[in-house]
């Protein structure tokens, strides 16, 4: 591995390369209010999913390769290395943020199309036992959620609930064609929700939505009624969600789309937010 960049991080740029290594990359997180050390198991920048406000340059279709178990753990050992024991927060974090918030699953693509993904998880569980960090941190694993019903993509949330793990599952519309428009895939609602609902009953879940203007023009009262009604049935059913994770686009798309999508202004948001907390349910207005 090249010798890192010694440039400051920051809540704008998410380069996956920042650390010159294959699957870890660190970042200065807006949602997570510190560090957030990456695993990147999508290097091939494969996805199940094309969201149109991805920042994820050259997504294909398609699934994470094959895992070096070996290298993940050694490039998040050495990462981890310069954070706790070395001079990282130092040199390359902005004052006011200088702390290890979690590790997180995200990166080029839907992570738990990785077929390794529990081997993942018990290799991430090792290294932050030996830093002594089991408990102490989050481990997030940030998902469509199209690939819960797999029992290996179980197994490993089963894993995660064991390291102070959270789920954090993308649902950015509650209608067929928001879906189709938004996320490009054919997952229908009934899918969703009962995806949705196993991610609950696995590891502790927030979702995680964001939302925009497209053509400069908000979400639909029919996409919102349709949002808010989704939500209103979960928590009827006794779906132990953690909250919402509300956020807009802070970074630039990378999709065909892009030039159409713009932010909204943070009072939309915060109307937004407060109408679903009416819902009985906790907000996190992340603000860009």
């Amino acid at each position: 591995m090249s010798k890192p960049s010694k440039t400051l991080l920051s809540i704008r740029d998410h380069d996956r390369d920042a650390a010159h290594m294959t699957y870890v990359y660190p970042v200065v997180s807006r949602r997570a209010g510190g560090v957030s050390v990456g695993i990147n198991l999508n290097p091939n920048n494969a996805c199940n999913w094309r969201c149109i406000y991805c920042q994820v340059p050259g997504l294909k279709r398609g699934a994470a390769p094959l895992i070096d178990l070996d290298q993940l753990e050694t490039e998040l050992t050495a990462m981890l290395t310069a954070i706790v024991h070395g001079d990282f927060m130092q040199t390359r974090v902005p004052e006011g943020a200088r702390r290890l918030n979690d590790i997180a699953l995200s990166g080029n693509g839907e992570p738990t199309s990785a077929k390794a993904f529990p081997e993942v998880i018990q290799r991430i569980g090792r290294v932050m036992k030996r830093f002594g960090l089991a408990g102490k941190i989050k481990l997030v694993l940030i998902t469509n959620g199209s690939l819960i019903a797999r029992a290996p993509v179980q197994l490993g949330l089963k894993r995660m609930a064991k390291l102070n793990g959270e789920v954090w599952y993308k649902l950015d519309s509650a209608t067929r064609e928001g879906i189709d428009r938004i996320n490009n895939t054919r997952q229908s609602l009934k899918q969703a929700a009962e995806h949705l609902a196993l991610a609950a009953s696995l590891c502790p879940t927030w979702i995680q939505t964001c939302v925009f203007a497209l053509d400069a023009m908000p979400p639909t009262a029919v996409e919102q009624e349709a949002y808010l009604a989704l939500l209103s049935r979960l928590v009827m059913q006794g779906v132990p969600l953690k909250g919402v994770l509300l956020y807009g686009i802070a970074r630039q798309s990378h999709q065909p789309e892009a030039p159409r999508l713009s932010a909204l202004p943070q009072a939309w948001l915060a109307d937004f937010a407060r109408r679903i907390e009416q819902l009985g349910l906790s907000v996190v207005h992340i603000a860009p």
